[in-house]
């Protein structure tokens, strides 16, 4: 098998008769031609590779699909708006009234509001569960529970479950394993391989990587795909061919900015872990972080998320987000840009003290999204912005 910078490269790439383009070009139409009522029959019965309506597939799309699941090493890959708008779609999918779902209290702020505030109107509730709990996922697993759901890296603060021990858990019950998996990346976390039923990303962050992309994507089994494929026709939650050309060009040099990522966020790591204005920080390639033993064992590199505590304190943590000026003030991640949040202020906006407490988030966090500029400057923005704190 090829390895994950060549496949990134070639895979999916295809051209029409006589014109080979290097590149899928942009397949900017909202439809496509028949010749005839046979064509369109054939199409209807699945006995054609022409397509329909770019709702329903398009050429541009398709080719980044096809990217996408080689580099998960999955069956199939589905592209959406939003990664938003993925995790929905998987849930409306394959959750029903009446279903419970159990997913990780510390979990990003919108699958939390997803489920607690939306998906609950249609029948369908939640159970969060601590990651201490996570730790003996057979004993989360109730008679209703249809869906665990849960990241590894966790959004903000980086702590890691063992993938493989729940999916094999819920394996076990006949319950689907869904991990978001945007932290990672398929470069440094192959969650499919190591069991888990379907992996959600949101494509904005490092797989498109240029901060100037909204989508989201889901890769796994074709048994498991094919049923979100079809509630993605019904909702409408299809990525345009547009952001999916960008998506596609970006993802071709993954290998190249994950390595330089990590390389990144493991030096600025250990500059903030032995700065005493800092008070703590996760960072799971540090020795000091408490899932450092599962990192290890589950990934391939740590990722370019740092997040930093300054004593539980919001003013501490603001003074410092107001002086930096290197790094830019987003709430977004995975970009070529360093980009620096206050969670309670992006993320987790809105949840209650216990909530917080339960994700394990304080009011003087900050995560620190490291990019690709040199590690000196960052390090030196850093130093700058703690000196007024």
């Amino acid at each position: 098998m090829r390895g994950p910078a060549t496949e990134l490269i070639h895979a999916g790439e295809s051209g029409m008769g006589d014109a080979v383009p290097l590149t899928t070009p942009i397949y900017e139409t909202s439809t496509f031609v028949f010749e005839n009522a046979k064509e369109l029959v054939a199409y209807n019965e699945g006995r054609s590779s022409k397509y329909l309506y770019s709702r329903y597939g398009n050429p541009t799309i398709v080719s980044v699909e096809r990217k996408l699941a080689v580099l998960d090493r999955a069956e199939k890959a589905l592209l959406f708006s939003s990664g938003q708008g993925a995790t929905t779609t998987i849930l409306m999918a394959h959750a029903k009234a009446g279903d419970e779902i159990v997913c990780s209290a510390a979990i990003y702020g919108g699958t939390l509001h997803l489920l607690h505030d939306l998906l609950v109107k249609f029948g369908i509730s939640s159970r969060f569960v601590s990651i201490a709990e996570l730790g003996t996922p057979e004993r989360i697993i109730g008679e209703r529970t249809k869906i665990v759901w849960f990241e590894s890296p966790i959004n903000p603060t980086t702590r890691c479950v063992d993938v493989q021990a729940i999916a094999q858990a819920c394996r076990a019950r006949g319950v689907l394993s869904v991990i978001d998996n945007t932290f990672a990346s398929p470069i440094n976390q192959q969650p499919l391989a190591l069991g888990v039923d379907l992996a959600m990303q949101s494509a904005t962050k490092y797989l498109n990587g240029h901060s100037d992309v909204t989508g989201g994507v889901v890769t796994g089994p074709a048994a498991l795909v094919d049923p979100i494929e079809k509630v993605r026709r019904m909702v409408g939650t299809v990525m345009d061919p547009m952001p999916g050309y960008a998506l596609g060009r970006g993802v071709k040099t993954l290998p190249l900015r994950i390595a330089r990522h990590n390389a990144n966020a493991q030096a600025v790591a250990e500059y903030l872990e032995a700065d005493r204005r800092v008070t703590r920080v996760y960072y799971p390639g540090l020795a000091s972080h408490p899932d450092h033993a599962v990192a290890r064992l589950q990934m391939f590199g740590f990722g370019g998320i740092v997040c930093f505590d300054l004593d539980g304190q919001y003013e501490r943590a603001e003074r410092v987000f107001d002086r930096l000026k290197v790094i830019k003030r987003a709430a977004s991640l995975g970009g070529v840009e360093s980009l620096i949040s206050m969670p309670v202020l992006t993320s987790q906006w809105g949840h209650t003290d216990d909530q917080l407490r339960q994700a394990g988030i304080t009011r003087g966090m900050l995560r620190l999204s490291v990019g690709l500029e040199d590690a000196a400057d960052l390090i030196a923005d850093l130093d700058q912005g703690l000196a007024g704190s």
